[in-house]
């Protein structure tokens, strides 16, 4: 792509109808713009066009049918600041520093920003793109509400984007703060009887009520999402390379704060009118820690080989047929400053899913169980509840507190995660072998630094059964 912006400059040039200054201005100028859309607690599923006939989303849903849908991305790591860190560097969070939740990267480290200023792009970000106020840091040209849940930052970047003078290519980074927490008051249309709920969900009226709530917080997402597009394609026009995606999962059990696929894997599409065939789906793995060297890849540069990030606009170039993505895909998590403590990492390829829980005499505990808020579904004591005399409840919600040293997982015969094969002996060697992968990576990430917090509760087994 570098090489045909520059093919027609050089050529101008050469027939001395531009000056170096022009020619360098004129390469700019044909660069696409770039729109980065991210939602904010969203799991992959969860919207119409990817298979949830739940949800209503019509815009995510038209953008997939004009884009490529990448069925399985992934994040660095379930948890909003090292998750947005690894889109914005590049680097997995143990090489960037921003480990954990409210973490920030190392300084000196590059950032995405950086690359694409150097491009001759205006870089802009409005609402929740890094995590809230550390949005500041990352050297955007300029930037907007980065306060929690702050309702004006869509509306804030509209505002600016009609305005828009400026004659540089445009990079623009929009974050809502859709589906996060807190959710609608109530469902908004959603009916709790229709829902179909998450593996491994208590069935309960207050479970159900909250997975709508959850849903009504989605379509007030994909209506932002709306909105900014009809502008986008107003204003700036067809050449424009578009990207959706979500941070990590939703904050429900086994999602946000998990190394399960309901934490780490999202939903992202990208459209470019002329580039990306419309309607296309792919099953090639790539991580957030690539859309840094595929945005500069689009942009007309080369992102350096030392970071993490492999650019995937092979997938949707002239070769997409041949492009493989990733074969491994690393997660790690930590912690979210005192709670939530319960360090873990992961490797998954096509077929399996590895966990190794590095600390297993801990509890698993996150907001969810810690603090119910009812503008959160407020649902978990009523799980805990049911545990005391149904089989099933009590089941999930132990799985839930207490994690094994190792998790295996069959993605092709138990995509949700239900069947943990560490101790089968049948799978002796497929364990040695992922094992052996992890524990690779982490010596070549550094990945060895303690974590920084303790755990809320740890020693021996809780009865998690109690209120």
């Amino acid at each position: 792509m570098k090489r045909v912006f520059r093919a027609a400059v050089i050529a101008a040039a050469s027939a001395g109808a531009l000056s170096v200054a022009s020619a360098q201005q004129a390469e700019a100028q044909a660069r696409p713009n770039i729109v980065v859309f991210l939602a904010d607690d969203m799991g992959y599923q969860d919207f119409g066009a990817a298979g949830d006939r739940n949800v209503r989303t019509p815009n995510l849903d038209k953008l997939a049918a004009e884009g490529l849908s990448f069925d399985r991305a992934f994040v660095a790591s379930p948890s909003c600041a090292p998750s947005r860190a690894a889109l914005l560097t590049g680097y997995m969070p143990s090489r960037n520093g921003a480990e954990g939740n409210h973490e920030i990267p190392t300084t000196g480290v590059p950032k995405l920003p950086a690359y694409l200023r150097s491009l001759g792009y205006q870089v802009v970000a409005f609402g929740k793109v890094a995590h809230y106020q550390t949005t500041g840091m990352y050297g955007f040209d300029r930037f907007e509400h980065d306060t929690f849940h702050d309702p004006d930052a869509v509306t804030s970047a509209l505002k600016w984007l009609k305005g828009r003078t400026d004659k540089r290519p445009l990079a623009i980074f929009v974050g809502s703060n859709w589906p996060h927490v807190p959710w609608p008051e109530t469902s908004e249309g959603y009916a709790p009887d229709k829902v179909t709920l998450p593996a491994k969900s208590v069935d309960l009226p207050i479970t159900r009520d909250a997975r709508t709530r959850y849903y009504a917080a989605v379509s007030r997402m994909d209506k932002e999402l709306g909105e900014t597009l009809d502008l986008v394609d107003r204003k700036l026009g067809k050449n424009s390379f578009v990207l959706f995606s979500a941070d990590h999962g939703a904050q429900w059990p086994f999602g946000k704060w998990n190394l399960y696929d309901t934490g780490t894997r999202v939903p992202m599409v990208v459209r470019w009118a002329g580039k990306v065939r419309p309607g296309t789906k792919t099953g090639t793995m790539v991580s957030w820690v690539d859309i840094l060297p595929t945005l500069v890849e689009v942009g007309g540069g080369e992102a350096p080989m030392e970071i993490d990030g492999r650019s995937f606009a092979g997938a949707f170039g002239p070769d997409a047929a041949s492009f493989k993505g990733r074969s491994e895909i690393y997660t790690t998590h930590n912690s979210d400053l005192k709670m939530n403590v319960y360090p873990m990492r992961s490797v998954r390829t096509a077929k399996w899913k590895y966990i190794a829980n590095l600390h297993p005499e801990y509890v698993f505990t996150t907001h969810i169980d810690l603090q119910p808020r009812k503008d959160a579904g407020g649902y978990f004591p009523a799980w805990r509840r049911a545990a005391q005399t149904d089989p099933k409840a009590r089941k999930i919600v132990d799985q839930y507190y207490h994690r094994p040293a190792e998790e295996l997982y069959d993605l092709e015969s138990d995509p949700g995660e239900t069947r943990n094969l560490a101790a089968d002996p049948k799978y002796r060697s497929v364990i040695s072998e992922l094992r052996l992968k992890l524990a690779g990576w982490r010596e070549s990430q550094k990945d060895d630094r303690p974590h920084k917090h303790t755990p809320h509760r740890t020693e021996g087994p809780i009865d998690g059964l109690k209120e």
